[in-house]
């Protein structure tokens, strides 16, 4: 299973913390994410993970990539809602080829709990399946 990890500057301590709180389970499954984010966490956590560019230099085009060639399973990105961003659109246009091709999306620490546990207890198997 592929997991795909963003968050906005805001939240990427956030991101930062969520990932070695959820180390072991994370590190079952290939990993990847945008430029910063994906630094931030290899640093912090030591796990293995592909990186995009930054968000701002194309990051957000080469997920969208992937998701439409079903090459990620599961993304999770922490937006920042209260902070207008110059790139917004290209966050609207992940989370539609999201819903396009049923990827679960958890874009707050609360959803993206559930899905680990989800993913911990083996629920969101069915990916497997539809491919």
């Amino acid at each position: 299973m592929n997991i795909a990890l963003i968050a906005h500057d805001a939240k990427k301590e956030l991101m930062v913390q969520f990932c070695i709180a959820y180390c072991g389970i994370l590190s079952k499954y290939n990993l990847c994410a945008t430029g910063t984010t994906g630094k931030l966490v290899a640093e912090a956590t030591g796990l293995q993970i592909k990186r995009f560019l930054s968000g701002s230099q194309g990051g957000g085009e080469q997920l969208v990539s992937e998701i439409s060639c079903n090459e990620i399973d599961l993304l999770i990105f922490f937006r920042d809602p209260l902070t207008m961003k110059s790139h917004e659109p290209n966050d609207i246009n992940i989370l539609r080829v999201c819903d396009v091709h049923n990827i679960p999306v958890a874009t707050n620490i609360a959803t993206a709990e559930a899905l680990i546990h989800a993913l911990e207890r083996g629920d969101l198997d069915w990916r497997e399946y539809m491919r």
